[in-house]
């Protein structure tokens, strides 16, 4: 008997599932999950409701867990993160240009996990036992323990299908850690290299 290689496995989807395209949303959420991605924690301070009133509550720091994040450029250094639209960090950063990024690391999952449950509990709560410092341009949280943090202005925002790409000018760029690896995100988990 012939040891032959098995057929690699593909999705069928019916095909009042499918795009115009040809494509599903399962088979290319299929194909994407083979990518692996680094994870990112993507911080803004919520503006104060009314910055004139002294009693008026003060603005609150938001985050959001996000994989789809790079490097767009060195002269200018820019970065992209793509938020899905609607959600509180697009909406918020729709309003306010400076936000900053912490790089997790692998010991940094449950930070990850934290900040991207679906309805979850206030941001003010998800902060409060996580070591961070305040970014010295943005104001916003810079985890303790990242492997790396950068502080950015938006300069364009971009509306592609179901997401918004928010291009951002890295105002400092830091590596507080050198300890430890990258958590990474393939087929739907978080990992860690090697």
């Amino acid at each position: 008997m012939l040891n032959t290689p098995a057929a690699p496995a593909s999705i069928t989807v019916p095909p009042a599932a499918r795009h115009a395209e040809g494509v599903s949303n399962d088979e290319f959420r299929a194909v994407m999950s083979r990518l692996a991605a680094g994870v990112v924690l993507v911080t803004a301070v919520e503006p104060p409701l009314d910055p004139d009133d002294p009693g008026a509550p003060a603005g609150e720091d938001v985050g959001m867990t996000a994989t789809a994040f790079l490097s767009v450029s060195l002269d200018p250094p820019l970065v992209l993160v793509s938020l899905r639209t609607g959600s509180r960090m697009d909406e918020l950063l729709e309003e306010q240009p400076l936000w900053a990024v912490s790089v997790l690391s692998e010991s940094q999952r449950h930070i990850a996990g934290r900040f991207s449950m679906k309805g979850r509990l206030s941001d003010r709560l998800l902060f409060a036992d996580i070591p961070f410092r305040r970014g010295e341009y943005t104001g916003a949280p810079l985890v303790g323990g990242a492997l790396a943090t950068l502080e950015c202005r938006t300069e364009q925002r971009v509306e592609s299908g179901d997401h918004t790409l928010v291009i951002g000018r890295v105002m400092t760029a830091a590596v507080p850690s050198a300890e430890g690896g990258p958590l990474t995100y393939f087929r739907g988990r978080y990992r860690q290299l090697g």
